[in-house]
């Protein structure tokens, strides 16, 4: 139950992400988030629709394992989709921001991690 429920949580996180990406990357509070300015912002739109939509590949695949069972069926593709969210955030974090590996990271090892301990 506990592994399920942190499976839920990483995939509302990456609907989240999803969201800020691809219809509020221009707006105030998401470029604060992003630490971008507006013309950033505007020259990266399309790219960062792209991400958004990949963060949306990664929820949809957490939601189709959590609707095939965790624990069961859903077991497999619930820890290929939290092992991608993982390497993801740990090259954000070399890359980008260390703030990724504890917002994208850490919850996907954690949840893995109750997914496999069947808690």
């Amino acid at each position: 139950m506990i592994g399920a429920a942190l499976v839920l949580v990483v995939a509302l996180i990456h609907l989240g992400i999803l969201f800020m990406e691809m219809v509020l990357w221009r707006t105030a509070l998401v470029r604060r988030i992003f630490g971008t300015s507006p013309e950033f912002a505007e020259a990266t739109r399309v790219l960062a629709a792209n991400q958004g939509l990949y963060n949306g590949f990664l929820a949809a695949g957490l939601g189709l394992a959590l609707h095939q069972g965790i624990p069961g069926a859903g077991q497999g593709l619930a820890l290929f989709c939290l092992a991608c969210v993982a390497v993801a955030g740990i090259f954000g974090a070399a890359t980008v921001s260390r703030r990724i590996l504890y917002v994208q990271s850490a919850p996907a090892f954690a949840a893995a991690a109750a997914v496999l301990l069947g808690i």
